[in-house]
């Protein structure tokens, strides 16, 4: 990444001016033939966002104002993170409970460990024994996603989701690896909840065939790999016309987190947003001098200028990166979240 915007710099940027983002980055997706797959679309979003947090600086204005300006009260957040060092189902609904108890009233969880493909029969069994603790745990009155982070085959995501409806998820998250929207459309015919995906989809063009095929309730972009703020507005509005919502994916930290939240603010079929935020390894607040608030499951309309944030470069040093005891990610967890462990 640090390669490809060097030689943005090199070849693009120097003399730009950053009022001027629409054409900069049209001519260098343009201009770029490879196209350069997702490490260009993500290195093209870095700039843009950057761009629009000098704008928003310039002018004395937070970033969503200058992008349409607010269509929501408040956006309402959902939790992910939360449950990285529970194994079983006990474990999940106990710390499912401390996120109803911070004031959420939505959260993800992914209770598949390592399954691939064709999961067990009594791995599947034990998922969804998981799932169905975290719905007692909390209760019909707040909403539960599941995530699947696109590991299965077409027969295990439906047998999958066929289990799930019991439990009433809100949406269920890539069921399938994302190249293959076919497979995807026939996962849609034979469950009953709603499926989301998008966020491994790079360009308006990836997102305009997923939506033309009209097999997902909710369009999940991420910001940081797409192209920025006003290329996630054009899909927003795409997803608009075929009358789906938009929850922006977001795993990626404090910038992403608050620039993502500018996104919401100004774009008006974003249904909620994600966030790790109370549930982050310890030293990731600390990169930004103010990082995102959630007061009670949601956050109010920033006002600061741009981003609202300017980066902590002078404690960098000091962190250590090493500490990933709270992340969704951690292979201890991953590894032992079977049956059978």
């Amino acid at each position: 990444m640090v390669a490809v915007l060097h030689m943005l710099e090199k070849r693009h940027l120097l003399g730009w001016d950053p009022f001027d983002t629409e054409r900069m980055l049209y001519q260098i997706y343009r201009d770029d033939f490879d196209r350069g797959g997702p490490v260009l679309t993500t290195a093209l979003s870095a700039v843009e966002i950057a761009c629009w947090d000098i704008i928003g600086k310039s002018c004395g204005q937070p970033v969503y104002k200058l992008l349409g300006g607010r269509c929501h009260d408040k956006i309402r957040m959902y939790a992910n993170g939360w449950y990285g060092m529970a194994k079983t189902p006990e474990e999940f609904a106990a710390r499912a409970k401390t996120v109803v108890e911070k004031g959420y009233t939505a959260m993800k969880v992914d209770p598949f460990g390592l399954m691939d493909r064709e999961g067990s029969t009594r791995d599947i069994a034990y998922s969804i024994q998981i799932v169905e603790a975290v719905r007692k745990a909390i209760g019909d009155d707040v909403d539960l996603i599941i995530e699947a982070h696109g590991r299965f085959g077409v027969r295990t995501a439906i047998d999958v989701g066929r289990r799930l409806e019991p439990s009433r998820p809100l949406w269920y998250e890539e069921p399938l690896p994302p190249e293959n929207l076919d497979a995807l459309a026939k996962v849609r015919a034979h469950i009953n909840i709603p499926i989301s995906a998008g966020e491994r989809c790079y360009n308006k063009f990836a997102f305009n065939d997923l939506l033309n095929r009209q097999i997902v309730e909710v369009l999940q972009p991420d910001l940081i790999h797409m192209g920025g703020f006003l290329e996630a507005k054009k899909i927003a509005a795409m997803a608009d016309a075929q009358h789906v919502t938009v929850c922006p994916h977001n795993c990626d930290g404090p910038v992403l987190t608050a620039a993502s939240i500018h996104l919401d603010f100004c774009t008006n079929n974003v249904l909620m947003q994600e966030a790790f935020v109370d549930f982050d390894v310890p030293w990731m607040p600390r990169m930004v001098d103010h990082p995102v608030q959630i007061v009670n499951g949601y956050v109010e309309a920033p006002e600061a200028p741009g981003l609202g944030m300017d980066l902590n470069t002078e404690l960098f040093e000091d962190f250590d990166l090493s500490d990933n005891t709270y992340s969704c990610w951690n292979g201890d967890w991953a590894s032992k979240l079977t049956s059978t462990s």
